[in-house]
């Protein structure tokens, strides 16, 4: 709606609506997580109000237990980390700045008469600069003339959404909110500290996925990383699949450290010679001198550069899910692999892009008939005919491609009987697995779901073996869980190298690890305070009522806003990394 005598301006979207009363110089802005209020009085007092929920910002113009870990390395922007409902703000007349740990509100503020006006937002580790150029006329309705107001809602690009190891360890590779990938190698050890192993750096960084949009269907399509899986390396190069909601990819990650000179169909300065022209291999010429040298044509040669990495997409997989892709799982016959959406579960080849096997399919004729969606789904470590999805209901399905083309029908159902006094209103939304991973030895399952982490025989389906409790504290404060939207994050788990421990994240930047030979469990912390070279984490405790001690911190103290959703395990030794919100923690354990 837009009334122009009284300058009544409204825009509603289905992610917020926003309100501008020129008149008055009031701006509302209201968001599903957040609001901005700022009202000008004149023609320089600036007042900007920023809410969350209860909050108020004011501003104005100017493994186990048998071996102890230690920080190795933090990856991204340290300074400050991202909180995506978090509000801070510096406005000032010429610009509003904002941290990288809110959303972004650019305001574009001129006085009469003048003719451009600009506005930036720095994000680590990329920056939006928004400018708007045009010439401005008098307005004597107004006390101070408001040329542009530009309302820029976004996420933080660099928030992590993936992280995993490579089959040798050797490599690690994140995926971010803003489609980019980067790998680290692990450096050699240095001979002068035989005792300290080597760090992980940066190797090679590009953009994975761009954002698209679905014209046919008017869907904005996220670049969003969602999934990461690294094919074992058969040459010198590597190759890895990234997926975002729609498209999966197959990148080669290869180094170049030598470049041919001397081609017979280029021009020194590169350019195509013209082909009707060559009728002889080049003969070699004297320094500036066209005298030919009587010697053999010359052929290209090879001739060292500075080592260069290179990432380049080898294979594009896409239209084929209607749905959101939820995972992507590499087969033990590295030849294919699988990739799962809400409904439906394909079967690629990695040479052949231009089709796949639908191998589930559990959508209904009637949506309204639809009770359950695929979240998560694995392909079995040794064999390639065996795979396993989990569902919203808490079930997991294992599935054999020999008994038939289509795996509606499965062939082991695993499901825990539920206790019914204790179902409650949120006992289907935290039963829901988020994920599912295969043991190395493919013996094992093991399943998250909001608040634990169950392990399953493979050979016994009605009840896991092993049930360990992330964070059974959560269980009263489920109510406020689901009013702030934290019951629906997705926490993935992973497996130690030799299957005798696991690991996965909560909140506050928490993350549980647990010995299943000894059945301990241990509470550690990814934060800033510990990011000093070799220093040691000390476990933390959540208590929960009464008296707390000083090492303790209160249930009601923890920050939901830092979450550790995704965690990886080096496959031989005892590294791990952890990603909290848009930092890379990689720890390792203690050496004496």
């Amino acid at each position: 709606m837009m009334v122009t005598r009284t300058c009544w301006f409204v825009l509603v979207t289905r992610t917020f609506w926003f309100v501008l009363v020129t008149r008055t110089c009031w701006f509302v802005l209201v968001t599903r997580t957040c609001w901005f209020m700022l009202g000008i009085a004149g023609d320089q007092d600036l007042l900007v109000y920023a809410g969350d929920q209860d909050m108020l910002v004011i501003a104005g113009v100017g493994g186990g237990n048998d071996f102890q870990w230690c920080f190795s390395q933090v990856k991204g922007a340290i300074d400050e980390d991202v909180a995506e409902a978090d509000n801070t703000s510096l406005l000032s007349e010429r610009e509003l700045r904002l941290g990288p740990r809110s959303q972004a509100v650019v305001i574009c503020v001129v006085k009469e008469s003048e003719a451009c006006i600009g506005a930036g937002v720095s994000v680590f580790p990329m920056a939006c600069v928004v400018e708007v150029r045009g010439t401005v006329a008098a307005n004597d309705h107004l006390p101070c003339l408001f040329v542009c107001l530009f309302v820029c809602l976004f996420v933080p690009a660099d928030i992590i959404s993936t992280v995993e190891f490579n089959y040798s360890g050797e490599l690690l590779a994140t995926g971010d909110k803003g489609g980019r990938v980067v790998i680290f190698q692990r450096e050699l050890e240095s001979k002068n500290r035989p005792l300290s192993r080597g760090e992980y750096n940066v190797y090679s960084t590009f953009q994975s996925h761009e954002p698209e949009f679905d014209y046919l269907k008017s869907l904005e399509i996220e670049e969003k990383i969602n999934k990461i899986r690294w094919l074992p390396q058969q040459n010198a190069a590597h190759f890895l699949l990234s997926t975002n909601d729609k498209t999966i990819k197959l990148w080669k990650i290869s180094e170049r450290d030598k470049r041919a000179e001397g081609y017979n169909l280029k021009d020194e300065d590169g350019r195509l010679r013209d082909p009707f022209r060559i009728t002889t291999l080049r003969a070699s010429f004297k320094e500036r001198s066209l005298i030919p040298i009587v010697s053999p044509p010359q052929v290209p040669v090879l001739m060292p550069m500075d080592l260069m990495v290179e990432a380049s997409p080898r294979r594009i997989f896409a239209n084929a899910h209607t749905y959101h892709i939820n995972s992507i799982s590499v087969n033990s016959d590295h030849e294919t692999y699988l990739s799962a959406d809400d409904l439906r579960i394909n079967l690629w080849h990695l040479e052949i892009t231009d089709r796949s096997f639908n191998i589930v399919d559990i959508k209904p004729a009637n949506m309204e008939e639809l009770t359950e969606v695929i979240t998560a789904a694995e392909c079995h470590p040794h064999q390639c005919n065996v795979f396993v999805y989990s569902s919203s209901k808490g079930t997991i399905r294992l599935c054999d491609m020999r008994a038939a083309a289509l795996c509606d029908r499965h062939s082991k159902f695993f499901e825990e009987p539920e206790d019914p006094s204790s179902r409650s209103f949120f006992s289907e939304i935290i039963s829901s697995i988020s994920d599912v991973k295969f043991s190395h030895s493919g013996r094992y399952m093991m399943t998250r779901d909001y608040l634990s982490v169950k392990v399953w025989d493979l050979n016994m389906e009605n009840r896991p073996v092993e049930t360990y409790q992330v964070h059974e504290y959560l269980r009263s404060k489920l109510c406020s869980l689901y009013e702030n939207d934290c019951i629906f994050d997705k926490f993935e788990c992973c497996w130690n190298g030799s299957d005798s421990a696991i690991m996965t994240g909560s909140y506050n930047n928490f993350f549980r690890m647990f010995d299943r030979n000894t059945r301990r469990d241990i509470t550690l912390e990814a934060s800033r305070e510990n990011s000093k070279p070799r220093a040691m984490l000390k476990p933390r405790k959540v208590c929960t009522g009464g008296k707390r001690k000083k090492d303790e911190i209160s249930v009601d103290s923890l920050d939901f806003n830092k979450k550790i959703l995704h965690t990886a395990w080096h496959p031989k030794e005892n590294v791990i990394a952890v990603a909290a919100t848009n930092n890379l923690y990689i720890f390792q354990d203690k050496i004496n």
